[in-house]
């Protein structure tokens, strides 16, 4: 189980911190990923952390936004500096306990545990 929290209301230039806690599994041993999604579009990758390490970035977010992990609170975060009024969607955590390549890291079907969701809004 994945669940989300941090989301909310920002104004532009503000900052976020969004976790991604799991349950049931053990973290290390997951590749995690962050989308993002607006009503009427697709979802987009936004950031994904491989298991060893490895992370991306959609170029939208890069230099701006951060992930990273705490194995021991089994815990994912997604640091959103800087915010535009673009970032605002819903945006989701998403897990996968395959051992992706790269290219699959931003790739919606790679995953099959997602989170509810949390929205996050920018706006003055």
């Amino acid at each position: 189980q994945l669940v989300e929290s941090g989301g909310g209301l920002v104004q532009p230039g503000g900052s976020l911190r969004l976790s991604c806690q799991l349950s049931g599994v053990t973290l290390a041993n997951y590749a995690i990923a962050w989308f993002r999604q607006v009503p009427g579009k697709e979802r987009e990758g936004v950031s994904c952390r491989r298991s060893g390490g490895m992370t991306a970035y959609a170029n939208s977010v890069k230099g701006r936004f951060t992930i990273s992990r705490d194995n021991s609170k089994n815990t994912v975060y997604l640091q959103m500096n800087y915010l535009k009024p673009e970032d605002t969607a819903t945006y989701y955590c998403a897990a996968t306990d395959r051992n992706i390549i790269s290219m699959l890291c931003l790739r919606e079907s790679t995953y099959p545990y997602w989170g509810q969701g949390t929205q996050v809004t920018v706006s003055s």
